[in-house]
């Protein structure tokens, strides 16, 4: 059963998550200037924003409030120079540590759907909106009909390399759909492959469904996706034909939810700089 403490704290920040899932269209995505940099100490720009085009801001700016920075010792980073307009969010980041850096949004929590005793369909929380402080046990009645209750878990993110590679920010939280990098996300290059691991609130995510798109969707005529389907350990690997940004999305479900939900559903998204050979 879920605790009362999780289903408050874990519904905060489901407002976000509802906002980008309105239409499987559209995209959201945290897109860094540049993601190998050298040097004792540098900045690091980002754009944040929910789109139809690959990093094209064009329908809504992503939140900056809900973005965590944290740094190769795992500390929470402050984001700099934050300004929201009306299609994208920027920030800036400095790096003063050499290693690999996560910015990172996740939220978490679960939603209920019924119908009154007049046949209205019911929502909780409602949509584009928090738990406001409610619990499951006060919102939904005990007599619901036709009540169906997921477990819903996004997370979007990217990653940045001051001098030297490490491994120490990419160590999974184990809440939630996470990618696990074999092959490190700041060391891809065009026509190699990489490899990576999908887990599921710390279990492999087998059967997890990957597309992965390149940047620069405007000038070309066709999307160009790779599809893939994770393996029973969670695994998936892909060689980056071209060099350029590209975006990883993941999405998986099971019936393995805690009570009371019944469905168990989890989205990832990243942003990936893959280099020239």
């Amino acid at each position: 059963m879920f605790s009362k403490k999780i289903i408050q704290t874990t519904l905060l920040p489901i407002a976000l998550m509802l906002v980008t899932a309105q239409t499987n269209a559209h995209r959201a995505w945290i897109k860094p200037s540049e993601t190998v940099l050298s040097g004792e100490e540098n900045y690091v720009t980002f754009d944040a924003a929910v789109s139809n085009t690959l990093f094209i801001p064009e329908y809504v700016a992503y939140r900056p409030n809900s973005i965590a920075a944290y740094a190769p010792n795992g500390n929470k980073l402050t984001l700099e120079n934050v300004a929201t307009g009306k299609y994208r969010s920027t920030f800036d980041l400095k790096l003063t540590q050499t290693g690999t850096y996560r910015i990172a949004s996740a939220s978490a929590g679960i939603r209920a759907m019924w119908r009154d005793d007049e046949g209205k369909r019911k929502m909780w929380p409602p949509r584009g909106q928090s738990a406001q402080g409610e619990t499951f046990e006060t919102a939904v009645p005990k007599n619901a009909k036709e009540l169906r209750v997921s477990y819903s878990a996004r997370r979007v993110e990217t990653f940045v390399t001051l001098g030297e590679p490490s491994t120490e920010s990419l160590k999974p939280t184990n809440k939630g759909l996470e990618l696990v990098p074999v092959t490190h996300p700041n060391d891809l290059y065009a026509t190699e492959s990489a490899e990576f691991i999908m887990l599921i609130d710390g279990s492999p995510a087998a059967g997890a469904e990957v597309e992965i798109n390149r940047g620069s969707m405007r000038y070309r005529n066709q999307q160009q996706s790779i599809n893939l389907t994770t393996d029973e350990n969670g695994n998936f690997s892909v060689t980056w034909p071209k060099a350029g940004m590209y975006f990883i999305e993941v999405s998986y479900e099971d019936d393995k939810a805690q009570a009371p939900a019944t469905k168990r559903q989890g989205k990832y998204s990243a942003t990936f700089e893959v280099l020239p050979l």
